[in-house]
């Protein structure tokens, strides 16, 4: 079923950042019903990790305060989120979580995050947007500042 943006009850904005990749990483998202006004916002950081895991976290962070199903616009930067929700998830669970690389089947890089993630996008309706980043998205650079902070408290607090 194809949905309309237009037809979203929440939008849930989301970044991750990362210093260094592997290294200090942070996640933030902002989630918006615009009906009521009302928003929610979060961040968190991990001291060694990826960006690509930032983004899932931040996205599976963000679902997580849904508490039944919602019609959810999922507004990222991350085209890794965005493929692998739109056409490489099918793939891997039909593969057993396997995915193909240089001929050979080898595990899915981030199976726990894809697997959390995957269990709550079925609960809803998604419709995913995908945003420059650091192309002035208003909200978009609110997750990144969010994130970048998350992380660098984090590396001062060491």
């Amino acid at each position: 079923m194809k949905i309309n943006s237009s037809e979203s009850e929440v939008v849930l904005f989301t970044d991750g950042a990362c210093s260094g990749n592997p290294g200090p990483g942070g996640w933030a998202y902002i989630l918006r019903h615009p009906t009521s006004g009302k928003e929610t916002h979060d961040y968190g950081a991990e001291k060694e990790t990826t960006n690509n895991r930032m983004e899932l976290t931040a996205a599976i962070r963000g679902l997580s305060q849904l508490k039944r199903p919602t019609v959810v616009n999922l507004v990222s930067d991350s085209v890794y989120v965005g493929t692998g929700l739109l056409e490489w998830l099918p793939k891997w669970k039909q593969q057993g979580w396997k995915r193909k690389e240089k001929g050979k089947m080898v595990p899915v890089k981030n199976e726990d995050l894809w697997r959390k993630l995957d269990q709550l996008v079925s609960i809803h309706k998604m419709i995913f947007t995908q945003v420059a980043g650091h192309s002035g998205h208003e909200e978009n650079e609110a997750c990144d500042r969010m994130a970048v902070q998350a992380y660098k408290q984090l590396m001062k607090s060491e």
